[in-house]
C-alpha cells in the first residue's frame, strides 16, 4: 500500500472516531447550552495538534506516535487521539508539565465561558493548541483568540499545531498569571491550569460584564468581573483537576495531614474540594466539622470574591459567616 494510501486511511480513521467523539459527548449533555459547540469539535481535528502523547503503564509512560512506522501503532495513536480522556503530552524527568484535556469536560467548559461573537478571548495555557483551536473556529476570527503559556517549546509547538490545523491565533510566551496587557481588553478568560487564587491583573485586563472561568482548588469557578477591582461567582458542579500554573512566586503547599478524620471524610471528593478552598485558614479538623455540620456541601454553594486588595472564598453568601482568605 502506498504512503498516499495510508494517509489516506488514517485521515478516514480520525473522521470517524472524531465523529464519535462528538457523538459520545452529545450523548453527555455536555453542550446542551450551547449546541454551536457541536459542529466546531466535529470539525476541529485533534490528532493534529497530539503528534505524540503518552499512555501509563506499568513502570511508567508509553509514547504514541504518529510518525511510528508501524501501521498498527499509528492506528492505535489516532483512536487514542480520539478517545475522552485527557493526553500527557509533555513530562520532564517524570512529572506532567502539559496535556490536552478531556474533550468532554473542554466541551462542558467552554459552553460555561458563554461566548458571544465578536468576543476577545484570552486562554491561559495554551498546551497542544487545540482550545485555542476550538476558539478560534467557534469565533471565526484568529484575532480574537489569544493564548498564553510560561515554556516557549510549549508556545513554539502549539503554534505549530495550529497552523498545521490552519488557525492563526496570537500565541504568547509569558507568566499566564500576569494576563497579556497588549492584547486586552478581553470579555472572557478561560484557563485550563488550576490556580490558588485569581490574578488581579486578570480583572483589570476584562471589559466590564466580561466572564473568567478558572481551575481553582479542584473545581470550576465562574466569576462575572464588574470592574478591575471587583469579580464574584459561585463554582460549577464538575469536579476539575488540572496542572497547576507555573511562573512568577507561586508555590506548593504541604499535603494537609487526615490522621483522625474519618475515613467517609477522608476519602470523599468534596470534603476534598473543602480542603483545598480552605487551605491556610481551617485546619483539617475544622474543616470536617464544617462539611459534616453544613451536610457535605455540593460546589455550587462555594463561591468567590476578589474586592480591592481582598480575595476570599465563601460558603452560601459572600459576606455571610463562612469565608475564607485566598492567598494574594
Amino acid at each position: 500500500m502506498s504512503a498516499h494510501a495510508l494517509d489516506r486511511d488514517l485521515e478516514n480513521l480520525a473522521a470517524s472516531a472524531r465523529a464519535a467523539l462528538v457523538r459520545g459527548i452529545d450523548l453527555s449533555g455536555a453542550w446542551a447550552g450551547d449546541p454551536v459547540w457541536r459542529d466546531v469539535f466535529g470539525a476541529v481535528p485533534r490528532h493534529l495538534f497530539v503528534p505524540y502523547y503518552y499512555v501509563g503503564v506499568a513502570g511508567g509512560y508509553e509514547r504514541r506516535w504518529g510518525q511510528s512506522p508501524d501501521p498498527a501503532a499509528r492506528e492505535r495513536w489516532v483512536r487514542g487521539a480520539y478517545a475522552d480522556t485527557p493526553l500527557a503530552t509533555r513530562l520532564r524527568d517524570g512529572e506532567l508539565l502539559s496535556s490536552s484535556s478531556q474533550p468532554s469536560l473542554m466541551a462542558m467548559m467552554l459552553v460555561a465561558l458563554e461566548v458571544r461573537d465578536g468576543g476577545r478571548v484570552l486562554e491561559i495555557g495554551a498546551g497542544t493548541g487545540y482550545n485555542a483551536a476550538l476558539l478560534a473556529h467557534r469565533l471565526g476570527d484568529d484575532d480574537l483568540v489569544t493564548t498564553v503559556d510560561l515554556e516557549p517549546e510549549i508556545t513554539e509547538s502549539a503554534r505549530q499545531h495550529l497552523a498545521a490545523a490552519g488557525y492563526h491565533p496570537a500565541v504568547v510566551t509569558g507568566d499566564g498569571a500576569r494576563g497579556v496587557p497588549e492584547r486586552a481588553p478581553f470579555d472572557r478568560i478561560i484557563a485550563t491550569c488550576t490556580l490558588r487564587s485569581v490574578p488581579r491583573a486578570w480583572l483589570a485586563q476584562c471589559r466590564p460584564g466580561a466572564r473568567i472561568l478558572t481551575p481553582l482548588a479542584t473545581g470550576l469557578v465562574a466569576l462575572a468581573v464588574r470592574d478591575a477591582e471587583h469579580a464574584e461567582g459561585r463554582f460549577l458542579h464538575t469536579p476539575a483537576y488540572f496542572v497547576p500554573l507555573r511562573g512568577g512566586s507561586r508555590s506548593e503547599l504541604e499535603p494537609a495531614h487526615l490522621g483522625g478524620l474519618p475515613r467517609r471524610a477522608r476519602e470523599h471528593e468534596l470534603f476534598r474540594f473543602l480542603l483545598a478552598l480552605t487551605r491556610g485558614s481551617l485546619d483539617p479538623q475544622e474543616a470536617y466539622a464544617l462539611w459534616d455540620r453544613e451536610g457535605r456541601p455540593e460546589r455550587e454553594r462555594y463561591g468567590i470574591t476578589v474586592r480591592g486588595e481582598h480575595e476570599w472564598a465563601w460558603l452560601d453568601d459572600p459576606e455571610g459567616p463562612y469565608a475564607w482568605p485566598l492567598p494574594g
